[in-house]
Formats: structure tokens, C-alpha cells, sequence
């Protein structure tokens, strides 16, 4: 009995410590892409905004206001020429990608300057369907400070040339379980990329140096 608890709790701080070297590593790898300075960044083809919850109403929730009005704001000092707004469109009540073009449109972006990603239900789905799909090569990605190594991480080792760039315009309620979650996502980011899992949704090649029209929903 001792020796198998002498290896159980080996085992454990075994575990322990892989996740610290995981979690290092992927702050590591995407530290130099991050910047919080626009003058900072270089110029890229493709600014990705990665969703978040919308209203009952259909705006847009803080969080990802500040994540859009970031990449708008890049996009009006020419730090790219093509939006792609990438999130959760899985059901026909609930649509991130749509508010957030919405958004844009009102604030003067014209529609052949906007690709819509509806199947970006997570990080890798969306640099990988980035990659595929829409044949991104280089980008800007816009999110929060505590989400964008792990956004980074995996479009570098998705092959792309990317570069973060910190949305946070204010303090957000349950910021601290956003930065604790990390560390599980993190984890699960690492498998995916192994396994080389397949996204949810594939679908056809829309690249974005073409028509932005075959990624806007009909009518």
C-alpha cells in the first residue's frame, strides 16, 4: 500500500510539474507576437477576432466590443486590410459572428472588408478553419490579454505567421476565472494540436483575398 501511494503521489507532482512546463511554454512561444502597442505591430493581411457571448438583444457584450472596437481601430491605421470574425453561429438564435459584423457596418466597415467564420466555436477551430478554409498565411489576432497566448501558440504552430494584440479597455467581471480557466485550456489546446484533431465544421474554401460574399449568411 505505501508504495503504491509513493507512486501515486509521484505521479501527481509528475502531472503538476508538466502543466507548470506547459503553461510556461506557451507563454514563451507567443510572448514576442503579443503587443499592447499598435505603432508595434506590422502589417498583416487578416485581422482575426475571436468571439464571445452576446446579449439577449444581440449586441455585443463587453468583452468582445473591446475585442472587435481593437481590431477596428488597426484596421483604420492600416495594420490590415480584411476582418475575420470568427465565433459561435451553431444555432440559428444565436449568432457572435453576425452582431459583430453589425457592428461594423455601422461604424462605416463595407461588407468586402468582412469574412464571417460561423464555426469558430473554440481557439482551434478557428486557426485551424483560419488556415484551411480561408486560407489565412498572416494575421493579427484580437482578444484579451489572458486568452491570447493560447491564440497565438496555436496559429504558430498552425503554420501562421501571427501576431496578438491585447483588446483589455477595462477590468471584466470574473477576469481572475478567466485566467485560472486558461490553465485547463492550455491543456486541451496541447492535445488538440498532437492528435491533429479535425475541427467541427470543415466546409469550402472561401479564401480571404477573394469575394467575402460566400462566407455571409443568404438573402
Amino acid at each position: 500500500m505505501r508504495r503504491f501511494l509513493n507512486i501515486l503521489v509521484f505521479g501527481v507532482l509528475l502531472a503538476v510539474v508538466a502543466v507548470l512546463i506547459l503553461q510556461l511554454h506557451v507563454k514563451r512561444t507567443s510572448r514576442e507576437a503579443i503587443k499592447t502597442d499598435m505603432t508595434e505591430l506590422e502589417k498583416a493581411y487578416t485581422g482575426i477576432v475571436l468571439g464571445a457571448s452576446i446579449k439577449p438583444d444581440k449586441s455585443l457584450s463587453l468583452i468582445l466590443q473591446d475585442r472587435v472596437d481593437a481590431a477596428l481601430l488597426a484596421y483604420e491605421n492600416k495594420k490590415f486590410q480584411k476582418f475575420l470574425l470568427s465565433g459561435d453561429h451553431g444555432e440559428e438564435n444565436y449568432d457572435e459572428v453576425n452582431a459583430m459584423k453589425n457592428y461594423l457596418n455601422n461604424k462605416g466597415v463595407p461588407d468586402e472588408d468582412i469574412f464571417l467564420d460561423h464555426a469558430g466555436f473554440d481557439t482551434y477551430d478557428t486557426m485551424f478553419r483560419a488556415r484551411d478554409v480561408f486560407k489565412v498565411s498572416d494575421a493579427i489576432v484580437f482578444t484579451q490579454e489572458f486568452h491570447l497566448p493560447r491564440a497565438v501558440y496555436l496559429g504558430k504552430n498552425m503554420g501562421l505567421d501571427i501576431q496578438g494584440f491585447v483588446a483589455d479597455r477595462r477590468k471584466y467581471p470574473g477576469n481572475s476565472h478567466f485566467a485560472r480557466r486558461e490553465w485547463l485550456a492550455n491543456i486541451k489546446a496541447w492535445i488538440e494540436l498532437n492528435i491533429e484533431k479535425s475541427p467541427t465544421y470543415s466546409g469550402k474554401v472561401i479564401p480571404i483575398t477573394g469575394d467575402s460574399k460566400p462566407s455571409h449568411d443568404k438573402g
